[in-house]
């Protein structure tokens, strides 16, 4: 019996790109019939003779079954996508910025032509995490998912707390060993993160995502001194991407920093080891940790999906149907200023009396209960480092709190979230 062959064309040969085609060698049904890149001459890791710079003649081959897309960016990724459905050509790709911002429409067009849409890769590298919420999960309603979504991140946070270095000096050893770009930007500012969490919070609250509402934070005001205090008082502190429902029935989805507990799971994901934490019921909560990133755990993924497809395209019509995204409605997505948080607040204050009592007396107006306050010492300018956790309180009143402080002259250096 004659073996079926699946024909693909990759766009982007860089570092997953080579991972996904020496991956491949391996399987004899699958064909590599051309790959787009930018630069024809440059350099690569693996030979391969047919390449191109023009991606649409991969989304235009009628040759070509599938599509395999690991070169990131919009243009002109969103315009070959739409190009390549159009002529009935399935879709792998590994694009958390293409599919939270323009995802609708790709999957929207992708359902009006009966081809899928793979995208196992996009979200945590080589943990599995679509394809078991949308299958074996699939039972269950969830009112949390939460993560570690970037590796960089994760590292440049554990290697301050584990060296006691600035965030400076772990981002020029993230950089040195390729965790981290040139321009670390999109990962160190939560455009990474945030990315893939309204991709996770679209398939598993089946809402439609508006990415620009997402609150985001980074990691770039994280200090030294937070990661020791915060070690001092029984927490590690993490970039988290959340998803979360209200009582009200909305959608809480953030990025930011947060306080966790030194004895929760999630407190010992370290390095650039990502994870996400889901909440639902009947299954309680489940957690998947894995390598997010790299060559091999991306390339893992991505050929995942190529050999989900393989195993179907010839049997059926209507290529794994539970993996489409179906036109759900919008999400009500809630202010960052109507959330309920703890706080850590860092203060940097004159060593004079009545400073921790007007700080007591301006949270006490803004209705915030403290949990603790103290002084960590006087600096030789007299001023006093002051450490704050808060009770539950809603971001409204803890903004306004921080207002108030500095008109006072009492000097707010750090406020982060505590989960």
């Amino acid at each position: 019996m004659e073996k079926n062959i699946l024909k693909i064309g990759i766009i982007g040969l860089g570092v997953v790109g080579t991972g996904v085609v020496k991956t491949l060698f391996g399987f004899d049904n699958i064909e590599i019939k051309k790959i787009a890149v930018r630069n024809i001459n440059k350099k690569r890791g693996v030979d391969f003779k047919n390449l191109t710079t023009d991606p649409f003649e991969i989304a235009n081959d009628p040759e070509i079954d599938v599509v395999v897309e690991v070169a990131g960016g919009i243009d002109p990724c969103l315009e070959v996508f739409k190009t390549a459905i159009k002529n009935k050509k399935h879709i792998v790709t590994a694009n958390k910025e293409l599919l939270a911002k323009h995802g609708d429409e790709i999957f929207s067009l992708a359902n009006e032509n009966n081809v899928t849409v793979l995208y196992e890769a996009a979200v945590a590298g080589g943990i599995p995490i679509i394809g078991p919420i949308k299958t074996t999960l699939r039972g269950n309603s969830f009112n949390k998912v939460m993560g570690i979504l970037n590796g960089t991140t994760n590292y440049i946070l554990t290697k301050m707390e584990e060296d006691g270095l600035s965030y400076e000096e772990c981002l020029k050893q993230a950089q040195a060993l390729g965790y981290a770009e040139a321009d670390p930007t999109n990962d160190v500012e939560g455009f990474d993160t945030m990315f893939k969490i309204a991709i996770l919070a679209n398939i598993v609250f089946r809402k439609k995502i508006d990415y620009t509402k997402i609150y985001r934070e980074g990691i770039s005001k994280i200090t030294s001194t937070d990661i020791r205090f915060a070690d001092e008082l029984g927490y590690k502190i993490k970039l988290l991407g959340l998803a979360q429902k209200t009582n009200e029935g909305s959608l809480d989805i953030r990025v930011h920093p947060v306080l966790v507990s030194a004895s929760s799971t999630i407190s010992k994901i370290n390095n650039a080891t990502n994870t996400v934490l889901l909440e639902g019921y009947p299954v309680g909560s489940v957690m998947f940790t894995g390598p997010g990133a790299g060559e091999a755990p991306t390339a893992s993924s991505v050929v995942g999906d190529i050999l989900a497809i393989a195993s179907e395209i010839s049997y059926t019509d209507t290529i794994l149907p539970s993996s489409r995204v179906r036109n759900y409605e919008n999400a009500v997505q809630e202010d960052i200023l109507s959330t309920k948080n703890s706080y850590y607040i860092a203060i940097n204050a004159q060593n004079a009396i009545g400073v921790i009592g007007a700080i007591g007396s301006i949270c006490a107006k803004n209705n915030i209960n403290l949990q603790s306050i103290i002084q960590k010492g006087i600096k030789e300018d007299n001023t006093a480092f002051i450490v704050v956790i808060t009770e539950s309180a809603f971001e409204a009143d803890i903004q306004n709190t921080i207002k108030e402080l500095k008109a006072k002259n009492i000097n707010v250096t750090s406020l982060i979230r505590v989960i």
